[in-house]
């Protein structure tokens, strides 16, 4: 398919309120899980320090949350892996705080609330909490954030011949910025690219760049599709069905879609020791 070297993924990570863990979404994006009832309430990531725990926005606990666990998953030691993080929208609930603060009365303006504003704030967090130096990116890219992401974590992945942890997640929309985005609900995912299989390899990796604008992968299992239309990360739920499908039998192709006239081809194919 592709002349691009082949990576390979580790540690797949998912969180939303109805699949709170990839276990949980694997088992329902095969149709052997229902969705959690009621939903559950938003992750405490271990990451951070209890009082740093308690103030850190939605955001920032839904991406420490998968990427912890992507890194469990991985085997490996976050201190040691860059990483890139991604959100289409980064926290909208707190820049709408902002925005209807500096409008009304700037000078009650909290400070906390003004540094979880900017876009880096969770792998701020992230490489704070984990002591992780090395390289570390936040990315955006409107609806195709996910794809861009993954082809910049890919390209570092082949590039440098070492893994990078990706960590992808939006939040909800309010106030007039819900109807601007349309952003709802809670989503994050995270998984570790690898340019070597080993034996926590869930999956080989082929990819590529097509000069075209296709659409991105619709999700078919009925549990996805309650995530598909309401968040930005959504973009990704085909790869990830994809992973949850793979039994050591099956190539799955995904595409994502990168612009109007570029998207990323993969495919997706069992592999490891």
């Amino acid at each position: 398919m592709s002349t691009t070297p082949t990576i390979y993924i580790e540690g797949p990570a998912f969180w939303a309120p109805t699949l709170p863990g990839w276990e949980a979404a694997r088992a329902a994006f095969r149709g052997e899980g229902a969705l959690t009832d009621p939903p559950a309430k938003r992750p405490a990531p271990q990451v951070l320090a209890p009082a740093e725990r308690r103030r850190a926005p939605d955001t920032v606990a839904l991406a420490l949350e998968v990427a912890a666990a992507a890194i469990a998953g991985s085997g490996r030691q976050a201190a040691d892996l860059p990483c890139v993080f991604v959100s289409a929208h980064g926290d909208l609930s707190i820049n709408d705080y902002m925005c209807s603060t500096l409008a009304t009365d700037p000078s009650v303006l909290s400070p906390t609330r003004f540094h979880n504003s900017v876009h880096n704030a969770a792998v701020g967090y992230w490489t704070i909490g984990t002591g992780c130096m090395a390289a570390s990116n936040s990315i955006s890219a409107y609806d195709s954030s996910f794809g861009a992401a993954l082809l910049e974590a890919a390209a570092q992945c082949a590039a440098d011949r070492e893994a990078v942890l990706l960590v992808g997640y939006d939040a909800p929309a309010s106030g007039p910025l819900a109807a601007v985005t349309g952003s709802q609900g809670q989503l994050a995912l995270a998984l570790v690219l690898a340019p070597e299989p080993t034996e926590r390899t869930v999956a080989a990796l082929d990819w590529s760049l097509a000069s075209d604008g296709a659409a991105g992968t619709a999700p078919t299992s009925e549990a996805a599709k309650t995530l598909a239309q309401v968040n930005p990360m959504a973009q990704a739920l085909g790869l990830f069905e994809a992973l949850a499908r793979l039994d050591g039998r099956t190539d799955a192709p995904v595409t994502l879609p990168l612009s109007s006239t570029l998207s990323l081809r993969l495919l997706l194919r069992p592999g490891g020791h």
